[in-house]
């Protein structure tokens, strides 16, 4: 028969495979370790999202940034069990460290990669290693510190209350996916649009420290010594301090983390259901710059080059009905009601908020000549694909597709050939579409890859380009509006059922500011020049971007 260990005095450690020594019973004490595993495992959850969905915006592919993130943690969780075994002797001050540097770490991940990104130019530019490798540093550290919880936190419940060890295995996973399912459902829902997701992980960080700092501090304080304790309270106060210090002045890092990627001159900067929405200039004889999650849509100083050649190709047959897929600024159906016999335009944007800007903004509704408000145009929020998937009651002569570049995870099923297919099916017989699929010279598989999808669609199809880009824009997933490496191209493609789609501009259509037939001829060209053969078509479940 083993004896039971003899009670240590007020200040010593308990022996290290003895009972602990609980100010409450141990039923109690147990219920608030698994009380505390569910909050960590909610904390460590949002912790990882945040990460995927920062690296998704600056960096974009979401489907890579999460794939990086998720299995960089899971594997770092796996060396974290391996090193907590070494720490299972001080469970309890072990455990209570972790939560202090997690906190610390995994709270201020969000600021400081977007910092990098502010401060340090383009993600893909030439300082993109940097900023990637910290993203995986910061994956790999949260990683490990939350894979070091498990081994420390099972101890500590043996530790309460002696059981089998299935038992207790199946008590904490109950616990920490519970936990994770809420922090799971807590980002989306309730921290990234209440707080955004700067302050969200600076409060998840305080919430985590003061849930790991409780249990250590307030449930297994007489297993540790007097020093221990003094060192873990002041270590947890300080990360607090600095959190708390950091989400004060989250606003004033975030006006200055725009001002440094969109300039000084930002106007309107406001998170929507949908994405990040930034104005800048459109004052002072400053041109009127759009941002959407941090790409520049729409500059002032050249976006007509861009929407005379999506457009007026198009045009070039009947016209009476059009369809912009996109286009909430406006811009497309400025073009679109240049040419008379246009008789309806409907307008399919997706984020409510830039249509209101559309409208309401001075600048902005200068520049589109505020033709949202025209008896013919008809502003219809919704998805574009949910759109095509309900049969007009009408079809359509033209649609335009102005959506973002397909480089871009989000847009992918909306260059898809279902996508497509559902768009030939809302047009006339002879009705035509025409595509915005990026730049040409600097992305020509992604470019022939969208041709070639069209084409999968049962569509016949004419590719083009506008070259010589103004200096400056850098509209899709280019970043930084000064970058050198820039595209200087524009890349669409004109397609129509039946017969290939002849390129030229209407005969009698409007005076354009630069493209003419001619310049209209040689663009084509020279995307043919550029062609890739034998690419497969993007669909739903295969995409090819």
């Amino acid at each position: 028969m083993i004896e039971p260990h003899p009670p240590a005095p007020p200040g010593v450690p308990p022996p290290r495979d003895g009972p602990a020594r609980l100010p409450v019973r141990p039923a109690t004490g147990r219920f608030l370790v698994l009380a505390c595993v569910f909050v960590c495992a909610a904390c460590g959850l949002v912790y990882e999202l945040e990460l995927v969905a920062l690296a998704s915006y600056l960096i974009g592919d979401s489907v890579t940034q999460a794939s990086v993130v998720l299995s960089v943690m899971v594997f770092a969780m796996g060396l974290g069990s391996l090193v907590a075994k070494r720490l299972r002797w001080h469970a309890a001050a072990g455990f209570g460290a972790i939560e202090t540097v997690l906190a610390l770490v995994g709270g201020c991940s969000a600021p400081a990669l977007y910092a990098v990104f502010a401060w340090t130019g383009d993600w893909g530019g030439p300082w993109s290693e940097g900023p990637r490798v910290l993203l995986v540093a910061f994956s790999l550290a949260i990683g490990l510190l939350i894979g070091a919880e498990v081994p420390l936190l099972m101890e500590l419940i043996q530790r309460i209350r002696r059981q089998d060890a299935g038992g207790a295995v199946a008590d904490l996973f109950a616990a920490d996916y519970v936990g994770a399912l809420v922090g799971g459902l807590a980002f989306p829902f309730l921290l990234l649009p209440l707080l955004g997701q700067l302050t969200g992980s600076l409060i998840t960080g305080a919430v985590n420290a003061l849930a790991g700092g409780a249990l250590v501090l307030g449930l297994f304080r007489r297993d540790l010594t007097r020093r221990t304790c003094l060192l873990l309270l002041a270590a947890n106060l300080t990360v607090l301090g600095v959190l708390a210090a950091a989400a004060l002045h989250v606003e004033d890092f975030e006006r200055a983390a725009r001002r440094a990627v969109y300039g000084a001159d930002v106007r309107v900067a406001l998170q929507t259901d949908v994405q990040e929405v930034v104005l800048t200039g459109g004052t002072h004889g400053r041109p009127v710059d759009l941002f959407l999650d941090g790409r520049l849509r729409v500059s002032g100083r050249d976006e007509h080059r861009y929407h005379e050649a999506l457009v007026h190709p198009a045009m070039n047959g009947p016209h009476a009905r059009v369809l912009i897929l996109g286009g909430g600024d406006g811009l497309a159906a400025r073009e679109v009601l240049r040419h008379p016999g246009v008789r309806r335009v409907d307008v399919v944007e997706l984020d409510a908020e830039v249509i209101r800007l559309a409208r309401e903004d001075p600048a902005l509704a200068r520049l589109n000549g505020r033709v949202l408000d025209d008896p013919r145009v008809r502003v219809i929020t919704e998805d574009a694909f949910r759109q095509l998937r309900e049969p007009p009651p009408d079809r359509y002569d033209v649609v335009v597709s102005d959506l973002p570049d397909p480089g871009i995870t989000a847009s992918t099923k909306l260059y898809s050939q279902e996508f497509y297919g559902l768009a030939a099916r809302a047009l006339t017989d002879g009705g035509r579409l025409v595509v915005h699929a990026g730049p040409v010279v600097s992305r020509p598989r992604v470019f022939w890859t969208v041709e070639a999808t069209l084409r999968a669609a049962g569509l016949r199809t004419a590719p083009y380009c506008v070259a010589g880009r103004a200096p400056g824009f850098a509209a899709g997933p280019d970043r930084s509006s000064g970058r050198a490496d820039a595209p200087h191209d524009w890349g669409f493609v004109l397609a129509a059922k039946g017969a290939p789609p002849a390129l030229a501009l209407p005969p009698r259509g409007p005076d354009l500011r630069t493209l003419t037939d001619a310049r209209l001829r040689e663009d084509a060209r020279a995307a043919q020049d550029s062609r890739v053969r034998g690419l497969p078509p993007s669909t739903l479940v295969h995409p090819r971007y």
